[in-house]
This record gives C-alpha cells, sequence and structure tokens, in this order.
C-alpha cells in the first residue's frame, strides 16, 4: 500500500510529535486501518515530506512522529499564475483541482464582465475557502510537495497590474483574437521567461474593451486556434502547453 499522505498547516520539524484532527483520524482509523507503528507521510507546503509513525495515545488520540524529511524539490523551470474569470456552476471546482496538478503556484479569480456569479463578500470567501481545501486535496493526491496560493476573488481591474517586483510574460487568452501561442513560446530563444501570468475569460469569453485595457497594461494577446473550447478545457490545455514548452513536462525540472 502507498504510504498514506497528510496535509498540516503549521510548520514541521524533524524529531516532532503532531495531533491529527478528526478527519484524519478517521481517514487513517477507519479507512485505511492503521496501527500504531505504521508509516504515515506528512506535508506543510513548504517544499518537503516528512515520513513519521503513527502513534496512539492511552485516551485515543492519534499523532504522527516525524523521523525524517525528504529532500526538497528541485525549483520549477517556469512559475505559473492563472488568473481566471469565474465561471458557472462548479467549474471553478474542477479547474482548481487540475490547475493544482499541472503545477500553478497562484491561482486568482476574478469577476470579468460577462462573468455570471456575482457574490457577495462573505460567499465569496466561502468560495475561496473550498478552492483551498481543494488545492490542498489535489496537491495531497498527486504527491506534491508545495501547495498553490489561491486569492480572494479580485476585480478585473486588480489583475492588470503585476506585483511590485514581478517579472515574465503576461498572456490574456482570447478567442476573436491573438497570436499563436505556440509562436509566442518558441520566440522565448536561449533564456525563456520563467514566469508566467495566465488570463483566461468565462464562458461567454472577455470583452474587447477588456482586451484593450490588457493590452494597453503590457499584456500579449494570446490565441489557441480556431476552436472555441469550453472554459474549463481552455484552461488546462493552456497550462499543459506551456509546460510541455517550459516546465514540468518538458523534463527540465
Amino acid at each position: 500500500m502507498t504510504t498514506p499522505r497528510l496535509y498540516l498547516p503549521q510548520a514541521l520539524q524533524e524529531g516532532g510529535l503532531y495531533r491529527l484532527d478528526q478527519g484524519h483520524r478517521r481517514y487513517l482509523s477507519n479507512v485505511l486501518r492503521l496501527r500504531s507503528g505504521d508509516a504515515v507521510t506528512l506535508f506543510d507546503g513548504s517544499g518537503w515530506d516528512f515520513p513519521g509513525r503513527l502513534e496512539r495515545s492511552a485516551d485515543g488520540e492519534i499523532a504522527v512522529r516525524i523521523v525524517g524529511r525528504t529532500e526538497v524539490d528541485a525549483a520549477p523551470a517556469c512559475r505559473i499564475t492563472l488568473a481566471q474569470a469565474l465561471p458557472k456552476g462548479v467549474k471553478m471546482d474542477t479547474i482548481v483541482a487540475k490547475a493544482t496538478e499541472i503545477g500553478v503556484v497562484k491561482l486568482i479569480p476574478f469577476y470579468s464582465a460577462r462573468s455570471v456569479p456575482r457574490w457577495e463578500e462573505t460567499r465569496a470567501a466561502a468560495r475561496v475557502a473550498r478552492w483551498e481545501k481543494i488545492a490542498v486535496e489535489a496537491a495531497r493526491r498527486c504527491r506534491r510537495r508545495d501547495v498553490p496560493t489561491v486569492t480572494p476573488v479580485a476585480a478585473f481591474a486588480e489583475i492588470l497590474a503585476p506585483p511590485p517586483g514581478e517579472q515574465g510574460e503576461r498572456l490574456i487568452f482570447w478567442e476573436e483574437g491573438g497570436r499563436s501561442i505556440k509562436d509566442i513560446l518558441r520566440e522565448g530563444g536561449a533564456s525563456p521567461p520563467r514566469d508566467y501570468f495566465l488570463v483566461v475569460g468565462p464562458e461567454g469569453g472577455l470583452t474587447p474593451e477588456e482586451v484593450a485595457a490588457a493590452r494597453e497594461a503590457g499584456f500579449t494577446v494570446a490565441s489557441l486556434g480556431r476552436h472555441i473550447l469550453r472554459v474549463e478545457t481552455a484552461s488546462l490545455v493552456i497550462l499543459t502547453i506551456l509546460q510541455y514548452e517550459r516546465g514540468i513536462f518538458a523534463g527540465e525540472s
């Protein structure tokens, strides 16, 4: 059996003893039927895995004693931020999970002019908390050692200005025009950008005004070709193409 791997949102240390919450206890005891001494791996999103052993106390508490840590992953060949306009229904759940598997380091949900969801602050915060949990579970499942950041829902104007000190390629995808993503990625030469900031619209697409504003802010308008893809398909295709050319699927990281 593959060693179970659990995420704990705290800084982990070799030799430490870490109690597990009810959900983790139920999973290890009732689902996996583990006993004291069985192997469990913890991770905290820092880039390390912490192998440990299960310990049970007399009062029924379950904890993991960390016995070591594995070598940190090599720095990725590229770092990808995905700014995703909010789609309808639960499509964002799928995008968050799959984007985590494909290696996105940050995901920014945002309202575009044609986004259908329009939530008040409390409901938006609850959705973000849900997506954070989905990202954690996806990272655990695919054995990724870090967890991507999911930011609060932003307005379109907020995503146009890069964070201070951030450099790299900024691409906005538009089905009504733009340069081929293949041409954009293959013109980088011997020293292509390491950081990529990608903007993908909702089901109805981005408006010409939004694309013009992005172009004015320094974005390159990119295209996936003639076919119109569903929003959840488009995001994953873009990420896969980029990782194939620059990242985890290119054999460079």
